[in-house]
C-alpha cells in the first residue's frame, strides 16, 4: 500500500523547483496560475530568491505547496495514492493530492493561511523550540506547569518534540527540560508560535476562507494532524483543518496509524527529505522514497 506524505514549513531551500521547471515545460502553466492567485512572481523568489526572502511565512508556505504540486503534475497518471498525509502546511498539499481541492483552491487557502499566520506572528511575541530525547509525558507536564502559553506543538518522531508559545514561557520550559535530561532544548529560527493559541487570530481568518470553499470527497483517506486518523468525511476534514492552526501536529501518531492501516511504502512529495528522516525514526523497517529530487 503506497502512502504519500507532504512536507511543511522548514523544507524550503534557495533555488527550489528550478530544475523541475527547466526539465518539464508543462509546469509553465502551473507557475502562471500561481502568480495570478498570489499577485506576485512566486517562481522568481523560488528560483532566485535569498534565504531571507524564502523565510517569510507568506512566501514560504506557497512556495513549498507549489513545489509539491509541481511534482504531482509531473507524475501525472502514475500518482495513485492509497493514503495521504501532510505535516502542518503539507496537509493542504495532501488535500489536493486526494482530489478534495483543486490546485487553485488549495493555493488560495494556503496564501490566506500564510498571510494570517504572519500577521498573528507580528502581533505576538512567540517562538518554538526543539526538545530532543525526552519522553512526551515529561515535556507535556513541564509545559503545563510553566506560567504563560507553552505546549507541545509537534510530535515529529520518538525523541523529537517541538514546543511552542510565548518567548518567555518557551525559554523557561527549555531551561527546566534541560534539567530534566533533554539532550538539547534549542530555540528555533521561526517567526512565531505555530500550532499554539497565539495563532487564534489566524484561525478565524482561515475558518472563514474554508467555509467559503467547496470541498470534494477524497479519493483515499487523509491522515490529519489533529487526530492522526484517516478521514474521508468532508465536514470532519474541514473541521480538523481549522483546528490544526492552534492544535499540536501529531505526526508520529499519524504515521503509526497509517502503518496499522496497511501502509507498506511512504513516498515524500515536496522539497527535501525531512519527512523521510522522521518516518525512518518512527519505524526503521518502513521503505521511504521520493520520485523526483
Amino acid at each position: 500500500m503506497k502512502s504519500y506524505v507532504f512536507p511543511g514549513q522548514g523544507s524550503q531551500f534557495c533555488g527550489m523547483c528550478n530544475d523541475l521547471s527547466q526539465n518539464y515545460p508543462i509546469l509553465n502553466e502551473l507557475f502562471k496560475n500561481a502568480e495570478e492567485i498570489l499577485g506576485f512572481d512566486i517562481s522568481k523568489v523560488m528560483f532566485d530568491g535569498s534565504k531571507d526572502e524564502l523565510m517569510q511565512t507568506k512566501v514560504t508556505q506557497p512556495a513549498i505547496f507549489i513545489h509539491s504540486m509541481a511534482i504531482l503534475k509531473v507524475m501525472g497518471e502514475s500518482f495513485k495514492p492509497d493514503q495521504v498525509a501532510g505535516h502542518s502546511l503539507g496537509e493542504f498539499s495532501a488535500l489536493v493530492a486526494a482530489k478534495v481541492l483543486s490546485f487553485e483552491e488549495g493555493l488560495n487557502l494556503v496564501s490566506i493561511r500564510a498571510k494570517a499566520m504572519q500577521k498573528a506572528c507580528e502581533n505576538s511575541n512567540g517562538t518554538m523550540a526543539a526538545i530532543l530525547t525526552l519522553e512526551n509525558e515529561i515535556i507535556e507536564k513541564v509545559c503545563k506547569n510553566v506560567e504563560g502559553v507553552v505546549l507541545a506543538a509537534n510530535y515529529n518522531c520518538p525523541g523529537q518534540v517541538v514546543i511552542s508559545g510565548e518567548l518567555q514561557s518557551v525559554t523557561r520550559a527549555c531551561e527546566i527540560l534541560t534539567e530534566k535530561g533533554a539532550r538539547r532544548a534549542l530555540i528555533l529560527p521561526v517567526s512565531g508560535a505555530f500550532h499554539s493559541s497565539l495563532m487564534s487570530e489566524a484561525r478565524v481568518e482561515l475558518s472563514k476562507a474554508i467555509d467559503e470553499t467547496s470541498f470534494n470527497k477524497p479519493i483515499c483517506p487523509i491522515y490529519q494532524n489533529v487526530n492522526g486518523i484517516g478521514e474521508t468525511s468532508v465536514e470532519k476534514i474541514k473541521e480538523n483543518l481549522i483546528l490544526q492552526l492552534t492544535s499540536p501536529v501529531k505526526w508520529t501518531q499519524s504515521i503509526n496509524q497509517m502503518i496499522n492501516d496497511g501502509a507498506t511504502e511512504f513516498i515524500e512529495i515536496g522539497p527535501g527529505k525531512v519527512l523521510q528522516g522522521l518516518i525512518k525514526k518512527i519505524n526503521r523497517e518502513m521503505i521511504t522514497s521520493s520520485p523526483l529530487l
